[in-house]
């Protein structure tokens, strides 16, 4: 924040006091008098992903590519030039948040970071490691190339912020809102007739997948006191403080309308009320259903830093995501049901089977397929195709996720109306979409930011 207790009080910020070089200079830049304004004016000044279209104010002098540019060097190295890396326990990843790249850094070959040991008392131990540089280490005069030119001096270790939760919530808010749209249309359309405990299951379910997801936000945030100042205090032009308040507009109008549904069904309100608000209730819960799935599409569109979340395709995607996971548990459901609507199970087979097709061609051919506009999207994506996260997205998200339903969805149309090749095809659909959100989420901040 630039130091702004500092800055607010006609101070400098504390980064500039402290450097002895005087190496760090800040001021006005709209005042042409300031030091500042005439060291951008006399000097050739770089500044770090203009392309990203943030206007960054912070400009470096002879700033060198090896320094500025994250992808230079790996994103969690063995070793530093003049430090250990801090070893984390398994499954805590690291993302780098600073800069502190030199030329013709080096360091032991043999200085890998192991466990820390500890003496009597807990307090830790450094692990003895070669000192100096070897005869024959990665620089040599008149001998052979250097191994590597470039090697980081120091970074601030941090870990990757968003893990498991984030894409269980974009699984569940697909599950509720496309179960609310499939109703929906079995409403407005007229595709299957009307048939009361049905679409009260339905509705619960999708109400209660709303909730989870709910939950799954609150509980990603580091502080979940904080949610209440999202919805009391909210910062609109955030697509957090959107999405929240479409979550709590969609779960109300769906809530309501679920409620005066049960009211008919036990007899407390009449039926006439029922049907009555239903239309009503339907489209205006579809637009909401709708909205609360595309949101985070703008949501991701904001995190400016990971390039492969900025994909026009996405909004589209999370549609059609929705509607193949809520058709998929609506075919689960429909084993259980006392008596289902006539054509519900045909037409939901039909709606996921063509949502299925549909995601696998916008995955495939949108997503992977077209070359992308940045290397960071171009690395995060073959992070996912062919790096570590291939076996999850191949097994995983297409065959597990969509061939396999797209088989069973065959065979039941062609072969036997068997409902339990729908239900096992909804559920592998699923489980599926879960491991690739995964690795869409997980894959892009496995590439070095700053």
């Amino acid at each position: 924040h630039y130091c702004a207790h500092r800055t607010e009080i006609g101070l400098e910020p504390a980064c500039v006091v402290v450097c002895p070089e005087h190496a760090i200079i800040s001021g006005d830049m709209d005042d042409p008098g300031t030091e500042i304004s005439h060291l951008l004016a006399s000097q050739d000044v770089t500044v770090r992903k203009p392309e990203q279209g943030t206007s960054p104010k912070v400009f470096y002098i002879d700033g060198n590519a090896a320094s500025l540019v994250p992808t230079a060097v790996e994103r969690a190295p063995e070793t530093f030039m003049w430090a250990d890396v801090i070893p984390l326990h398994a499954g805590e990843g690291l993302n780098g948040n600073g800069h502190g790249r030199s030329h013709g850094g080096v360091a032991s070959p043999n200085g890998r970071s192991a466990a820390p040991k500890q003496s009597k008392s807990g307090a830790p131990l450094r692990t003895p490691q070669p000192q100096g540089t070897p005869w024959d280490g990665p620089i040599q005069f008149g001998g052979t190339m250097a191994e590597h030119m470039v090697q980081v001096a120091y970074n601030a270790q941090h870990k990757i912020p968003w893990h498991w939760p984030v894409p269980a919530y974009l699984v569940t808010k697909g599950i509720g809102a496309g179960l609310f749209l499939l109703l929906a249309v079995g409403v407005l359309f007229n595709l299957f007739n009307w048939e009361p405990v049905t679409y009260l299951v339905g509705g619960f379910l999708s109400l209660l997948f709303t909730g989870i997801t709910t939950a799954l936000l609150v509980y990603d945030l580091d502080k979940p006191e904080r949610f209440f100042s999202i919805l009391l205090r909210p910062q609109w032009r955030s697509w957090l403080a959107r999405g929240a308040f479409i979550l709590v507009g969609f779960s109300i109008v769906a809530g309501l309308w679920w409620l005066i549904e049960l009211g008919a069904y036990y007899g407390v309100l009449a039926h006439e009320l029922a049907n009555l608000v239903r239309p009503w209730a339907m489209a205006a819960g579809s637009v909401l259903a709708v909205g609360a799935a595309v949101y985070t599409a703008y949501l991701f569109a904001q995190a400016e830093g990971r390039d492969l979340w900025q994909s026009p395709l996405l909004p589209f995607h999370l549609v059609v995501q929705a509607l193949m996971a809520g058709s998929g548990l609506m075919l689960v459901v429909a084993l259980f049901l006392p008596t289902a609507p006539d054509r519900l199970i045909p037409i939901t087979l039909t709606l996921f089977a063509a949502s299925v097709a549909v995601d696998l061609f916008i995955t495939l051919v949108g997503e992977f397929s077209i070359p992308h506009a940045s290397e960071i999207a171009a690395r995060a994506a073959h992070e996912i195709s062919h790096g570590r996260y291939k076996n999850t997205f191949w097994y995983g998200s297409i065959a597990l996720g969509h061939l396999l339903p797209l088989l069973l969805a065959g065979l039941w149309f062609w072969a036997t109306e068997a409902p339990v090749l729908g239900a096992v095809a909804g559920l592998a659909a699923i489980v599926g979409l879960y491991l690739f959100e995964y690795a869409f989420v997980m894959a892009p901040q496995e590439i070095p930011n700053s």
